[in-house]
């Protein structure tokens, strides 16, 4: 019985070892069986052949021996059951990688059962969509999202009649007409046409109201028509919308009637960056299942609704960039009256004007993201701001809040990733060995009171993305602790404080990609270290740094678009690596000790807006190479040794110039009128080199000149995102220069786009003042002093009414002062000394409030506030008149001396006459 069992053990055992070696073998077999259809692979290989593969995403495809199956190639999916091709996806893995580039070929047209088609982040040069796609009649998913397509959104996609998802997104598509054939997709779940033109297509709110199927559309910066409320009584349709994007396309609040009739099942919807006016309306009380409600970026005023305290399902609640108004503590109170403090976990309220003090927020037990920055609060901060157990977003930003925030404050919020208290008059204080119950990814607290030491809370901290504490008060050095945080940041601000001592090697810190580093305004000295060779933006400037520059050739210039090194000890030559930096869009190196040339590599610097190389020592001709740099906006070459002639490529190949400064240096030969052909001149300063010749007539094409406002007080202002995980932050540059104004040097930024300014002073000038400079009515200074011009100043000078500042002193000028000068009510700053100038100084106030200095040197002048009377003054005093005494004196002068001359004339006339006669008498 025993023998029998175990030959039955055994015989099963076999029987299990034969099946297993049966399915391997089956297996093997398998996987030598090739599924792919010769003709789709032939298709592939010819689609592959239309493409340039720089990353190698198609290098499995082949039709090699070993790569016949193109069902087992990347991006390929095969039918187990048809082994038809029906999924061929080429997204690139990482946006590191290179994306495909070329064209589609129609061969694609072979995939006879393909279902889904996914070429996003692969670009096709502006290359239209093919209209071919539109007869893959099995497609249910084609996604071509930023895909760097161009032209017409072809309607033959109409004819996708089982599509469920299409994304369009993030092209560069325009709709030719109506969007009709979108109805024809009544499968339809998903649609994205963002940043698609899409203003010829006024029935786009009609169209979308017959896709009854779809649950998401995205439709942001469209430039989508309003919506006509006329057109919503014949509107009887409704869809399954759930999200709905409508962000940056101008929509009024036409917009509003149209939400509750396409969509009664909203969950999220983002109407941010529009036009929308007046209050919030009451329309969005009844959508009960909205979780998150983005209005961002409008006009909306008022107040906050209280039907917002009793919407249940609501999560995110961003209202920011508003005119909304009212003290904060009624708003929260109603938003804190119904069943809203138990759902609400992100509420944005930056950058409106509700005023007051924080209110109590403790009931908001859900709250994760609380942001209040950029309005008018004042007071301390709440405490119950630290029993927010959930808050992982604090900010607080740009408002008045004052006190003291001391370690207490942060026990309980242990979730903190970002904190935000910057340019609020806060002190910090928190004691030497304090360690937070948080790591941080965020720290921003510029202008708040940290200082005087190094705060030794941030060795705690190691997952800091972002630092910011400029401003701070921090008088001492940088302990090496801290050194070993960078290995993650991606933004470091410690400017505007006296922090001293050197820089250590930093090449190998900062391990995010495209970090940015702000360390302006300190005590920094020594050489500038090697820096991270994948830097995005550097601000060294107003430090005690010396040495050269070379370090910015081991930089990777692909990413690099902002550096910032003036106002340092800094010297030698400047490096000559500048065509690796084809993204920099800002250079300053101003107020250093650079000598030599300009390199050439300069003028290769196609992305550059600002340039300055201002009071340095650098010498020689101008590089023709500069023509390239066509996108200039500034340029500030002043306070140098350059010489030659100002080259007549300025204007005609940098016709971007706002700022064009050439001043104290030793160019010569006359101003090329090529010059005239920079219309969005502003600022023209030539002044103390060795200029001759004419002034061009044509300086009125200046037509930034001709106008008599800007729009901005500002030349420009340039804002650098850096995004991480779960932030985005902006940095802002305003454009600055130096100018003379009113014989002093002073930098101007803030108000730049203001002054409207035309120096020529200090060169070789000759001929007459152009009449045509008289139409440039929005100057705000004049000055052409210390030069060779001749003529008379022109009448038209009156048409100058925005000028404040005007300097002709020391040329030739000749002839009256012309009476329209009065008219420059706003002039404060006159100079007309030592020219030829003559006649009687126009009797008006303005003239008359100046001192006798403004009118010095010109021997043929008079008139108050000179001294020399004119003539016709004089006459009609009369002899004998006693300056500076009043008119009843006078008269009773001129009186007393009319008498007695009469009674003395009388006696020598009688004795005269008395002795002729007796004369006569004795002669008898």
């Amino acid at each position: 019985m025993i023998i029998q069992m175990t030959s039955g053990i055994k015989f099963l055992q076999y029987l299990v070892l034969l099946v297993i070696l049966f399915n391997l073998e089956a297996r093997v077999a398998d996987s030598n069986i090739i599924r792919c259809i010769d003709e789709e692979r032939e298709a592939l290989l010819t689609f592959k052949a239309s493409l340039v593969d720089e990353s190698g995403v198609l290098s499995s495809w082949g039709p090699e021996d070993e790569k016949r199956d193109c069902c087992k190639w990347t991006g390929l999916r095969c039918s187990n059951k048809t082994n038809h091709v029906i999924l061929l996806d080429l997204q690139p893995i990482d946006f590191d990688s290179f994306p495909l580039r070329g064209t589609i070929s129609p061969a694609l047209l072979k995939l006879h059962d393909l279902r889904h088609l996914n070429l996003s982040f692969n670009d096709f040069s502006g290359s239209p969509i093919p209209e071919f796609i539109g007869s893959l009649s099995k497609l249910r998913y084609l996604d071509l999202f930023g895909t760097v397509f161009a032209g017409p959104i072809p309607p033959q996609l109409g004819n996708l009649s089982r599509l469920q998802h299409l994304d369009l997104g993030s092209n560069y598509l325009f709709s030719t007409g109506n969007l009709d054939w979108l109805s024809h997709l009544s499968y339809l779940r998903y649609l994205n046409l963002d940043e698609s033109n899409l203003a010829n297509s006024s029935d786009w709110f009609q169209v979308i109201g017959k896709l009854h199927s779809l649950k998401t559309l995205s439709l942001h910066s469209c430039y989508l028509p309003p919506v006509i409320p006329l057109s919503l009584n014949h509107l009887n349709s409704s869809t399954s919308l759930e999200t709905l994007v409508l962000s940056d396309n101008n929509l009024t609040s036409s917009i509003y009637p149209w939400l509750p009739n396409i969509s009664s099942i909203f969950i999220s919807i983002d109407l941010g960056f529009n036009q929308l006016q007046g209050s919030i309306p009451e329309s969005f009380q009844h959508m009960v299942y909205l979780e998150h409600l983005r209005l961002s970026f409008n006009e909306l005023e008022g107040g906050i609704p209280k039907f917002f305290g009793n919407m249940c399902s609501l999560i995110t609640l961003n209202l920011s960039n508003n005119k909304l108004s009212g003290q904060l503590s009624e708003i929260i109170q109603n938003l804190s009256s119904g069943c809203l403090e138990n759902s609400l976990k992100s509420l944005y309220l930056e950058v409106n004007q509700f005023t007051g003090p924080i209110p109590d927020l403790g009931g908001f037990s859900s709250m994760k993201r609380l942001y209040l920055s950029d309005n008018l609060l004042n007071g301390t901060i709440n405490k119950s701001l630290g029993h927010m157990f959930k808050l992982e977003i604090m900010c607080l930003s740009q408002n008045s809040l004052t006190g003291v925030i001391s370690e207490s404050f942060f026990s309980n919020i242990s979730n903190l990733k970002e904190l935000h208290l910057a340019n609020n008059p806060l002190v910090l204080k928190l004691s030497h060995d304090w360690v937070p119950p948080f790591q941080l990814i965020i720290i921003s607290l510029s202008s708040c009171k940290i200082g005087p030491h190094f705060p030794k809370w941030l060795q705690t901290q190691n997952q800091i993305e972002l630092l910011d504490i400029s401003n701070t008060g921090i008088s001492d050095t940088i302990p090496d602790w801290f050194w070993n945080l960078s290995n993650k940041f991606s933004f470091l601000d410690l400017a505007s404080n006296q922090i001293k001592g050197k820089l250590p090697n930093l090449s190998s810190r900062f391990g995010t990609s495209n970090p940015g580093i702000d360390i302006s305004s300190n005590h920094f000295e020594g050489l500038i270290p090697p820096l991270p060779s994948n830097s995005s933006f550097l601000n060294l400037s107003k430090n005690r740094f010396s040495g050269s520059i070379s370090f910015l050739c081991s930089i990777s210039g692909s990413k690099l678009t902002y550096v910032d090194l003036s106002s340092n000890l800094l010297s030698g030559k400047l490096p000559d690596c500048w065509w690796t930096f084809d993204s920099l869009v800002i250079l300053n190196l101003e107020n250093n000790s650079f000598s030599g040339r300009i390199p050439d590599s300069m003028g290769f610097l196609q992305n550059i807006q600002t340039l300055s190389l201002h009071n340095n020592r650098l010498t020689g001709e101008l590089s023709s190479s500069f023509r390239n740099c066509s996108q200039l906006r500034l340029l500030d070459l002043g306070k140098n040794a350059l010489y030659g002639e100002i080259p007549t490529w300025m204007g005609e190949s940098l016709s971007n110039l706002i700022v064009l400064s050439l001043k104290s240096n030793k160019f010569h030969g006359k101003i090329p009128f090529q010059l005239c052909q920079l219309a969005f001149l502003q600022v023209l300063d030539l002044s103390l080199n060795n200029i001759s010749g004419k002034i061009p007539k044509c300086f009125n094409n200046f037509t930034a000149m001709t106008q008599e406002r800007s729009s901005d007080p500002t030349i420009k202002v340039y804002y650098y995102t850096f995004f991480g995980p779960a932030y985005v932050y902006h940095y802002s540059f305003q454009d600055k220069l130096m100018l003379t104004w009113k014989g002093s040097e002073r930098e101007y930024r803030s108000t730049l786009g203001l002054v409207k300014s035309l120096e020529l002073s200090s060169n070789n000038l000759n001929g007459a003042v152009p009449e045509e400079i008289m139409d440039l009515v929005g100057l705000v200074a004049l000055n052409l002093s210390k030069n060779h011009l001749t003529g008379q100043i022109s009448p038209k000078i009156g048409q100058l009414k925005s000028l404040d500042f005007l300097d002709l002193s020391r040329n030739q000028l000749v002839g009256g002062i012309p009476s329209s000068l009065s008219q420059l009510s706003g002039l404060s700053v006159m100079d007309l000394s030592y020219n030829n100038l003559s006649g009687k100084i126009p009797t008006v106030t303005q003239l008359q409030s100046f001192n006798d200095t403004v009118y010095a040197g010109n021997p043929e002048l008079c008139g108050l506030p000179l001294p020399n009377k004119c003539r016709d003054e004089e006459s009609a005093a009369g002899p004998g008149i006693t300056e500076g005494r009043d008119d009843a004196d006078t008269s009773e002068d001129e009186d007393q001396f009319i008498t007695l001359g009469f009674y003395v004339s009388l006696i020598l006339g009688f004795i005269v006459g008395f002795w002729g006669v007796c004369g006569t008498l004795l002669r008898s």
